[in-house]
């Protein structure tokens, strides 16, 4: 039996604990066997089942998939503590010293107000856009990596766009896609340029994405009960067949 006291309610602390059993000597033997790198699409799925519970408001809900979310943290720390490069605590340390350092306006006397992108671009110690933009992380969904590098782009007074450009720009590559064919290339700066034309246009292109995912899942529900429909219509019989003829 592992040396765990039962109670009514928990905390995040008895989470470190529960974790550290678990992966410990006389724990699961699963859990001690876990890496990052078994693990990080555990991370990935559980952070967007969070969102998708977001999305729905429900606070039952919620609070499930992020105590997920937060299980994943709480088990990669673990993971590093074992070997012996940092814990928890260190965690938290470094997030709550970003935090700080981001808002110096709030925590600092005499200081204006900075710019969120300038200061973490200093903090990471970038000394240029495009390096920022190297920064934004490759994990994301392409169409929200878009979104964001155009987001730096556009801070950096060094780039211009418009929706009547990004719209000229996405018929020119629809017609080449009709003549040439697609290829990976071509469907790459095709999607790019929608990721343009969505930001401009105050859209989500992930969002967007998704919800004609969601539409299209309709729509086929429907041709998909359409056809079981008729599979199942009764059919006329040999000889009702003759009289009609």
């Amino acid at each position: 039996m592992l040396d765990f006291i039962r109670k009514s309610r928990y905390d995040a602390s008895d989470l470190v604990t529960l974790v550290r059993l678990l992966r410990g000597p006389g724990g699961c033997p699963w859990d001690r066997a876990q890496t990052h790198q078994s693990i990080r699409r555990n991370l990935l799925e559980e952070a967007y089942e969070a969102c998708e519970a977001l999305d729905q408001d429900d606070p039952d809900h919620m609070k499930e998939e992020l105590g997920d979310v937060l299980l994943q943290v709480v088990f990669h720390a673990g993971i590093e503590q074992d070997a012996g490069r940092f814990d928890l605590d260190d965690v938290c340390d470094a997030v709550c010293q970003r935090l700080i350092q981001r808002h110096p306006h709030l925590f600092y006397e005499n200081t204006e107000r900075a710019d969120w992108e300038e200061v973490k671009r200093h903090l990471r110690g970038d000394q240029s856009v495009a390096q920022d933009m190297e920064g934004v992380s490759k994990a994301l969904p392409a169409l929200w990596q878009a979104d964001k590098i155009l987001s730096k782009a556009e801070k950096s007074g060094l780039y211009q766009d418009s929706a009547a450009c990004a719209m000229e720009d996405l018929t020119q590559i629809v017609a080449d896609l009709a003549q040439a064919g697609a290829r990976a290339d071509s469907i790459g700066t095709a999607l790019f340029t929608l990721a343009r034309l969505s930001r401009l246009s105050g859209i989500d292109p992930e969002m967007a994405l998704s919800q004609s995912c969601k539409q299209f899942i309709g729509d086929f529900s429907q041709r998909e009960q359409a056809a079981a429909g008729a599979d199942c219509a009764p059919q006329p019989n040999q000889r009702q067949k003759e009289v009609t003829t």
